[in-house]
């Protein structure tokens, strides 16, 4: 439920200040047509101008952010042999991809775990963990880094970052919709917005932004099995499997919630939680590899 509390939070965070800066600048006056109705063409571009925004931001701070939060440290002259097995692994596997060399990093944790992020495709950023090197073999370690290779070649981080855009956008347009139905028909209040409108909004995009938030998170698991194709096109279907075979084993110690759905190991959950899942349960990853591998 972390995931779910933090997401509620910051929907609240995001709300207060938008609903703040709105009414300092007068926005909410543009978004009502007669005074008893809302233009609704406004205020889907209203919705789409907060909504995109938002996820670009995100975007475009992506590797700052997995930097600071993970503290990953980027290899800019290899210092032993693992560190220069990395660089040559993954500028390998890059040209095979058809993108330019990401930056290679290292961050320090038990878990074994990798993620890949960055806005662009030529400019992105590798990183895995101690805990990986540790308790992989160099094929396993290979595989991983095939994988993250793949989301980056396969442009998840923008394909995900328009469609959490695309969420944002109906999230904060419908729930606008519901409050102000409530504080019209509702409340009867014929002027202006009131605190029923404030209130009501808050909730309704706290619950449409959970019901959303699913949506996303089913497409950040499709994308998972498409890397896990190309990391075994990249590295062999068999060290993809023994990779994801060990990650079954593994310390958990997952990554921080901003880039849980950006690393090859996501937390498990039973039940309603798996629709929050960003990554499929390992069984079922392993199992759509070897059912694609020839036999």
């Amino acid at each position: 439920m972390k995931r779910v509390v933090l997401f509620i939070a910051t929907n609240i965070a995001i709300l207060v200040v938008l609903l703040i800066v709105t009414s300092i600048l007068g926005v909410n006056n543009y978004l009502d047509e007669t005074g008893t109705g809302l233009n609704l063409t406004h205020l889907l571009i209203f919705a789409a101008i907060l909504g995109f925004g938002g996820s670009f931001i995100s975007l475009v701070i992506s590797k700052w952010m997995a930097k600071r939060l993970t503290g990953a440290k980027v290899i800019d002259r290899p210092n032993n042999e693992v560190e220069n097995w990395l660089l040559q692994t993954v500028r390998r596997q890059a040209s095979r991809a058809g993108i330019g060399m990401p930056e290679v990093a290292i961050f320090d944790s038990q878990a074994p775990n990798a993620f890949a992020t960055g806005m662009k495709r030529d400019a992105a950023l590798v990183a895995v963990s101690t805990g990986l090197l540790r308790n992989m073999n160099q094929d396993e370690v290979e595989a991983v880094l095939g994988h993250e290779i793949s989301h980056v070649a396969n442009g998840d981080m923008i394909t995900l970052t328009l469609i959490q855009g695309v969420v944002n956008t109906f999230v904060i347009f419908l729930s606008r919709i519901v409050g102000h139905f409530v504080d019209r028909v509702i409340l009867k209040n014929e002027e202006g917005h009131g605190i029923g409108f404030f209130v009501t909004t808050i909730i309704a995009q706290i619950v449409f932004g959970i019901l959303a938030s699913t949506i996303v998170m089913w497409f950040s698991r499709q994308r998972e099995f498409r890397a896990d194709a190309g990391g075994a096109q990249l590295a062999g279907t068999g060290k993809m499997i023994s990779a994801l075979e060990k990650l079954k084993k593994g310390v958990e110690e997952p990554l921080p919630d901003q880039m849980a759905s950006f690393g090859i190991n996501g937390k498990k959950n039973h039940g309603w939680k798996m629709l929050f899942m960003s990554h499929p349960p390992l069984e079922d990853r392993i199992q759509a590899l070897k059912q694609s591998s020839p036999q």
